[in-house]
């Protein structure tokens, strides 16, 4: 395992992002665990947490990219956050931008004007390279609408990735995953900095995660896991 995947791991725990127990989750699903990246709510958090997407989209992308953009509202700090990061310690200056919720309403006679309507930040052109990014993939409705509004205000934009903090690898509701479905439709990978799947790893083999609380989180994998991490555990 990488080693900021591994830092990242300890960074949850020691801001109480990551938590075991018994959770009720939006869906109605009792977790063993719990995810809050609203934790990182200071300026060192916020910081840190941009070195970790830094990392990671160093790692699987290196500089093959134009822009990173965040979806307002939690999206913003990220794409500020990251674009610090990877100047700073990966010597890799990009561009950030972010969309508005509410669209300015005057000066739209050109597609120019258009643009800096609804989006902030750095400006985008024909074939630019965007780098989604977010904290967390419940149901993907956020990405698809920032696709279909990038792809509506500049022609022929690409998009290398989608990056996330934690993937759950788990199915929804209808039973199935929504990264799956999002990769699919849209032919983006996504990337996440952990998932739950090298959390378990990771807190294992350091004699953080003890026998029970490990059951639990296979036995809730078992139950909503995506196939592959069903079948990796039946191995």
């Amino acid at each position: 395992m990488k080693i900021f995947k591994k830092q990242f791991i300890d960074f949850l725990l020691e801001k109480g992002a990551l938590k075991f127990g018994e959770f009720k989750l939006k869906s109605g699903r009792m977790s063993p665990y719990f995810i809050n990246t609203g934790m990182f709510d200071d300026g060192a958090s916020i910081e840190r947490l941009g070195y970790f997407y830094a990392s990671l989209i160093n790692d699987v992308l290196g500089e093959k990219f134009d822009v990173i953009f965040g979806p307002a509202y939690k999206g913003i700090p990220l794409a500020v956050a990251t674009v610090i990061s990877l100047s700073r310690d990966y010597k890799i200056n990009k561009g950030y931008l972010f969309d508005r919720k509410e669209a300015k309403t005057h000066g739209e006679a050109t597609q120019e004007e258009k643009i800096k309507s609804a989006l902030v930040g750095h400006k985008i052109e024909k074939c630019s390279r965007i780098v989604l990014i977010d904290d967390v993939f419940t149901t993907g409705d956020t990405k698809y609408a920032a696709i279909e509004l990038l792809k509506g205000l500049v022609s022929n934009v690409k998009f290398p990735a989608l990056v996330i903090a934690v993937d759950r690898q788990e199915v929804g509701l209808d039973g199935k995953s929504a990264i799956e479905e999002f990769e699919q439709k849209t032919k983006i990978p996504v990337f996440s900095i952990v998932s739950v799947s090298e959390i378990i790893e990771y807190l294992s083999g350091k004699g953080q995660m003890d026998f029970a609380q490990k059951q639990k989180m296979f036995e809730y994998l078992k139950q909503y896991g995506v196939e592959k991490v069903k079948k990796a555990i039946n191995l």
